[in-house]
């Protein structure tokens, strides 16, 4: 009651407002859900044989469970509860995160793997993982404050991920999929907060 006696009208309006706009903005989100569902269409003679993510926590699939000093962690509770297990896998949602979407939307696999996770098996290298990192941004000075993954350091991964890449599938192999990979690039989430404000 004490926020509704602050306001000029009487606390069963501000009330009934309040619930008013509540219900306004689900089906607001409801609307924008059911309109903007992706569906991603590749012709027959195309083939994507991989995805490589790389960002921030929007797409971060686990790297940060890895990375003993950031701070940007989510590997426990509520973190990962209605994720296959129901335990937190270091993604920054209950559940999927946009890169496994996408991923599965291709055909190409249900998860992606961080790239940093110890248990990840050599043949997941060929149909891609996630660099991303939580609390990464385009300036280094965000993803310093968070000690997360900064963008260099995700395209060091990279570089290291091309020689593990060709060590698994082979030279040729390797060529195609780099040739044909579906990259996803995402980092805004903490990049633009830090430098507008």
């Amino acid at each position: 009651m004490g926020l509704f006696m602050k306001l000029p009208f009487p606390p069963h309006l501000a009330a009934s407002s309040l619930l008013h706009f509540i219900l306004l903005l689900l089906l607001l989100i409801f609307d924008i859900v059911c309109k903007t569902r992706a569906v991603v269409k590749i012709p027959p003679n195309v083939s994507v044989p991989a995805v490589l993510v790389f960002g921030d926590s929007i797409v971060d699939t686990g790297n940060n469970n890895n990375n003993l000093g950031t701070t940007a962690r989510c590997d426990y509770p509520p973190y990962g509860k209605d994720f296959k297990g129901g335990k937190p896998t270091g993604r920054f949602s209950n559940g999927k995160v946009p890169s496994d979407f996408i991923a599965e939307e291709l055909g190409i696999k249900e998860y992606v793997p961080a790239y940093l996770d110890p248990h990840l098996q050599p043949g997941e290298l060929a149909t891609g993982v996630c660099f991303a990192s939580g609390g990464a941004g385009y300036d280094p000075f965000t993803s310093q404050s968070a000690s997360a993954i900064p963008l260099s350091g995700q395209l060091d991964l990279f570089k290291e991920y091309i020689g593990k890449l060709r060590g698994v599938v082979g030279e040729d192999r390797a060529k195609f999929i780099l040739a044909t990979v579906f990259m996803l690039w995402y980092l805004a989430a903490m990049t633009f907060p830090i430098l507008t404000f």
